[in-house]
């Protein structure tokens, strides 16, 4: 049995899950059937990933029983308004096959258009019908946690961001544990952008006799975040899975983090100016 994160809400995440963007297609079901064979009990997927057919199909094919596996999906831009969100909801319902969706996060607040507090207000509304176990956010800054909290009373159970070591969002993790707020980790290992042979890891490397990958994805762990990789590869899926073995030193946690700039996202990714519709 994985250890969990409790959410807000009362229920749990496993402590690590499994991101499926970019997969579609049958790479996209092989690759969540052998993560759900790995062992990972947490699939993340989007509207604007195109694979839920895919991920609802794998997680069938599976023969895990449905309530094993906590299926995420994000509603995309084009639905913020209380009524899209809810549509947007029940169409990803409808495509993955499924009766209830584990965890439903708002993808990008979107600030130009400024109907994300409606979106919320749509998940609230679907997690009241029973169609959502547990609403989230993600990509959301300080200022859109507090908007929409105060807009409904609702704190999101999640906020899904950018956290890797180039860009470790030290200050919005302490909010996130302040307001009760999960913390999930999209592109944990930072996509080519983190330096694997830089002293702090490799040093944890050859302390602990792990991977790279490993060593970033426990120091995620051990911030209280939670990691979401993603790898078509069984072997790099059991090998990001097997972090149980080892703990980092809090030195080893503080020199990894250090590691991080403040130009240090992948992309133009700044949640107050990149949208997606």
């Amino acid at each position: 049995m994985m250890n969990t994160f409790q959410l807000n809400d009362g229920h749990h995440l496993p402590v690590i899950g499994f991101g499926t963007s970019p997969l579609k297609g049958p790479d996209a079901v092989a690759a969540v059937l052998s993560a759900l064979e790995a062992g990972y009990r947490l699939i993340d997927s989007a509207v604007n990933y195109q694979n839920e057919t895919e991920v609802g199909e794998a997680v069938r094919a599976s023969g895990l029983d449905r309530d094993e596996v906590l299926v995420t999906t994000k509603v995309p831009g084009r639905f913020h308004a209380r009524e899209l969100a809810v549509r947007s909801i029940e169409d990803s319902l409808a495509r993955m096959r499924l009766e209830v969706l584990d965890l439903v996060l708002i993808h990008w607040p979107n600030p130009s258009r400024d109907l994300y507090v409606e979106a919320w207000e749509g998940l609230v509304e679907c997690r009241s019908r029973g169609l959502v176990r547990s609403i989230g956010v993600s990509n959301f800054k300080e200022h859109h946690l507090d908007r929409i909290i105060a807009a409904t009373g609702v704190t999101p159970a999640v906020n899904q961001v950018e956290v890797h070591p180039r860009f470790p969002q030290t200050e919005l993790l302490e909010l996130h544990r302040r307001l009760g707020i999960v913390t999930e980790s999209w592109s944990p290992l930072g996509k080519g952008t983190v330096d694997l042979a830089a002293q702090p890891i490799a040093a944890a490397v050859e302390a602990h006799d792990v991977t790279a990958a490993q060593v970033i994805l426990r120091w995620h762990l051990q911030r209280y975040a939670l990691p979401l990789p993603k790898s078509a590869s069984p072997q790099r899926q059991r090998e990001n899975l097997d972090l149980f073995g080892f703990r980092l030193s809090d030195d080893e946690v503080d020199a990894i983090t250090a590691m991080g700039v403040d130009s240090g996202r992948r992309f133009d990714g700044d949640p107050d100016t990149h949208e997606e519709m």
